[in-house]
């Protein structure tokens, strides 16, 4: 019988972030490949898990090595288990190889979710977050990242970056300057650790806090491109609406959409719906 991969979220920083279900695979799964085994020979001890399973390295530079072996594993019954260091398997971190290699092989891929960097960086942000879209980690080099930047400069949706301690001051200032200085932001470090700090402003003043140095786990959450007030058409500003009632929201929330994207007065978006309602 052909076994199956578990994707398991594993906990950012505090070990009780992580549900029964994650124990319970952990105690009974065949394989567990993960990306650091001394990470994961700390997590068990803190929940207090016996594994029992067969232990496998699985990071960047050995994934595609492991591969035919743990798809074989699968093929002949086994559960294997895929951990990162911290959040879901496949953001940012090893795991879309080995998910895409069982999918080719028939093999039954699930997970057992927990935290994200990406979701919980979002959530205590203070930004939008009706429409995000997730970048990853920016370029290392200056002109690259810069040219990146640049790409998203009229992107509406919040954004969110994964950035090493190290580069943040730079990223900070080449977003304000594609962004502008003024663009509202936040840098979440240490996500639920005991340092955890949310910092939230404009990219100059981000900019400036992070030249002195900042050390830690860092998501990097930029609000979106805001429209100007004559950017758009009434009829542009209807189908906006438009959309975001094809998309499931009501007449109202959809509304409040376009007027928290756009900066436009309530009454100038309902103008424009009514009127193209109109014959």
């Amino acid at each position: 019988m052909t076994g199956r991969l578990v994707l398991g979220g594993a906990p950012l920083g505090q070990p009780g972030d992580v549900g029964p279900r994650l124990k319970e695979v952990l105690a009974s799964a065949d394989v567990l490949a993960v990306e650091d085994t001394r990470r994961l020979h700390r997590l068990a001890a803190d929940l207090g898990v016996t594994f029992t399973g067969r232990l496998v390295s699985f990071h960047e530079s050995v994934e595609q090595s492991r591969l035919p072996g743990l798809v074989a594993a699968m093929r002949d019954g086994a559960t294997v288990l895929l951990l990162t260091d911290a959040g879901m398997p496949s953001v940012s971190d090893p795991g879309y190889t080995l998910v895409r290699a069982a999918v080719d092989a028939g093999i039954v891929v699930t997970s057992v979710p927990g935290p994200s960097a990406v979701v919980t960086a979002l959530a205590v942000s203070g930004l939008p977050c009706d429409r995000f879209c997730f970048e990853g980690f920016l370029p290392r080099k200056g002109g690259e990242r810069r040219a990146a930047l640049a790409a998203l400069a009229a992107e509406p949706r919040t954004m969110v970056f994964y950035e090493s301690p190290h580069r943040l001051a730079d990223a900070l200032v080449d977003a304000a300057a594609a962004f502008g200085d003024d663009r509202p932001a936040a840098v979440c470090r240490e996500l639920t650790k005991t340092h955890e700090e949310v910092r939230r402003g404009s990219l100059a003043s981000l900019a400036a806090w992070a030249a002195e140095g900042v050390r830690g786990e860092i998501t990097l959450v930029v609000a979106g491109a805001v429209a100007g007030p004559s950017s758009l058409s009434p009829a542009e500003l209807a189908a906006e609406v438009a959309i975001e009632e094809a998309a499931g929201a009501t007449r109202k929330d959809a509304i409040r959409t376009i007027v928290a994207r756009t900066g436009l007065p309530r009454r100038v978006v309902y103008d424009a719906v009514v009127a193209a309602k109109s014959p």
